[in-house]
């Protein structure tokens, strides 16, 4: 359906758009909100499409790109069914955060392994990516994330759920 340089490109920006979108959407969990609705359902969509899409791409056996595709697919589609089919109702609630907060992880994960892989001086320090610099990187990227979907999974509703 498509050469593989327009799959990238589609594909690259859907993940950019989606990172976008998931700050604001984290950042009302952070308050106790709910971002709007069109903007959450356009997250997710998207978070969605992102590693959906990476399976697009030729392959020949499992990597370990399909595992993390996977695993953001199952917990896209968790926040989403807390979210639209449990309504954010009792436990539904933190839930959809931690779920929504670590589908825009997952989005930021891939990203920081893209730049290192694509930026020469980033690449340069880090070639095969298992070099501390990657380590480090991703290692805050992930602390900072835990930090933020605990923080987010925790707050108060600050109005009833929409």
């Amino acid at each position: 359906m498509f050469d593989p340089t327009t799959l990238t490109g589609l594909h690259t920006w859907i993940s950019l758009i989606a990172i976008v979108l998931g700050i604001p959407v984290t950042l009302a969990l952070m308050r106790g909100e709910r971002a709007g609705a069109g903007i959450t359902a356009a997250f997710l969509a998207l978070a969605f499409l992102t590693s959906a899409t990476g399976f697009l791409f030729p392959f020949s056996g499992v990597k370990p790109s399909h595992v993390v595709g996977a695993i953001a697919l199952v917990v896209v589609l968790v926040a989403a069914y807390a979210l639209y089919g449990a309504g954010r109702v009792g436990v539904w609630r933190p839930v959809y955060a931690a779920a929504a907060v670590a589908s825009l992880y997952f989005l930021v994960f891939v990203a920081v392994a893209q730049a290192f892989a694509k930026v020469p001086a980033l690449a340069a320090l880090a070639p095969t990516q298992s070099e501390p610099p990657f380590a480090i990187a991703q290692g805050v990227v992930l602390l900072a994330f835990v930090i933020v979907g605990t923080l987010a999974a925790r707050a108060r509703p600050a109005s009833v759920p929409a």
